[in-house]
């Protein structure tokens, strides 16, 4: 088995010039600042206070409108709120959720807390976004849910899904739902050009501090176009409405308030980000030894992470070397983003015990994602295409590439 791509030592981290990845995702402008101001002075009057309810349904409208669904419902996290989609399909013990097994744990976590049985499927190859063909081969008719992630950035088409799960029913439920973590892709558009957010039973994001939209460090979305799950989906959020089980998981003024402005920068933020990735593939594209993401328009890939692929003789202990000279000679650290969860989770591993994913263990052994961010200067990003090729040089005048 490859080594634990998810513990790769790299040295002094916090002596690194570019981080192994970015701390802040979207960045906040003047007119962010101004909205906490105006929410702080609104809310110091003790008969006005923090309630939320203006302010977080606005949010809510203009990301449903962003995102061209019917509804959005606003979180205090990502992992909150999918958590509560999951919550109410009501999981029976033996119900499944398919899902890739190259992804963030939260997901799987968020499956296994909700008492879904996971399986873990294969990613494909160029994108590393959830196989059709893989997942085609895992339904049955336990088959409650297909949890599609839009990893780092590149957005999946939904298509396939949607009509596998019209032909293969859960014995009790029908077809089973197609639910989307959009955390890494928000203000994307699918191959069909629909936004993300529009297609799917329910679509997750997040907008933790790193992700391409941020509400002052944490808060989560929903959209969907069912209605009664986003009836439902409020009530959760504040106690069950007084009628069915709840929790409270509300979005504060302030986050609602700087999200309202980031939903309305998006596009822009997103447009540096993919001028900023492709710069970079365009520079990194002569090395033979890395195989580089797809350049993909329209905002079908928002380059969360840029991937690199080192060859398959690399894989493991030559991507571990190639990720220390890059942080121990030139300052430039550098994350695997994501291996497989069942490889560095132990629950998720307890869990899934007996389930093997070979091609997403391998590819994971190959992947680093050195940092990007649009905010880097042009000098920086030069400095890092350098440092990836002196490197990747040096490693292969000692490992074989084949």
């Amino acid at each position: 088995m490859p080594t634990n791509p998810a513990m790769v030592p790299q040295g002094d981290l916090e002596g690194l010039r570019w981080p192994v990845e970015p701390r802040q995702g979207g960045w906040y402008t003047d007119a962010e600042h101004e909205a906490v101001h105006r929410v702080l002075a609104d809310s110091v009057d003790w008969r006005t206070g923090w309630r939320a309810a203006r302010e977080v349904e606005e949010f809510e409208e203009a990301f449903a409108a962003q995102a061209g669904a019917g509804h959005a419902v606003a979180f205090n996290a990502g992992g909150t709120a999918l958590e509560m989609v999951l919550h109410h399909l009501q999981l029976a013990p033996g119900d499944e959720i398919i899902s890739c097994a190259v992804n963030f744990v939260g997901p799987h976590l968020a499956v296994i807390g909700q008492g879904g049985r996971l399986v873990l499927a294969e990613p494909e190859p160029v994108c590393l976004n959830l196989d059709p063909v893989d997942v085609e081969r895992r339904l049955t008719d336990r088959t409650r849910a297909i949890l599609v992630t839009h990893w780092n950035g590149a957005v999946a088409d939904l298509r396939p899904f949607l009509e596998l799960a019209e032909h293969h029913p859960h014995r009790v439920h029908g077809p089973p739902l197609v639910i989307v973590d959009a955390a890494r892709a928000c203000g994307g558009r699918t191959p069909s050009g629909a936004p993300v957010g529009a297609e799917g039973w329910a679509t997750v994001f997040s907008f933790e501090s790193k992700k391409l939209m941020t509400t002052l460090g944490q808060g989560g979305m929903v959209t969907t176009n069912d209605a009664s799950l986003a009836r439902q989906l409020r009530q959760t959020r504040t106690y069950g409405g007084r009628e069915e089980w709840g929790t409270n998981q509300l979005l504060t003024k302030a986050q609602a308030a700087v999200g309202l402005v980031q939903t309305e920068r998006l596009d822009e933020m997103n447009a540096a980000r993919i001028q900023r990735a492709h710069h970079r593939t365009q520079a990194l594209a002569d090395i033979p030894e890395l195989s580089l993401p797809p350049t993909l328009h329209q905002q079908r890939h928002l380059y969360y992470r840029h991937n690199l692929l080192v060859p398959d003789a690399w894989a493991g202990a030559g991507r571990d070397a190639l990720m220390n000279m890059l942080a121990s000679r030139y300052g430039v650290g550098s994350i695997v983003n994501d291996p497989p969860t069942y490889l560095g989770h132990r629950l998720i591993q307890q869990h899934t015990r007996g389930q093997r994913c070979p091609r997403a263990e391998q590819l994971a052994a190959r992947l680093l994602c050195p940092c990007l961010h649009p905010r880097m200067t042009a000098e920086e990003e030069d400095a890092v295409c350098d440092a990836i090729r002196n490197t990747t040089r040096q490693l292969a005048a000692h490992l074989p590439s084949e």
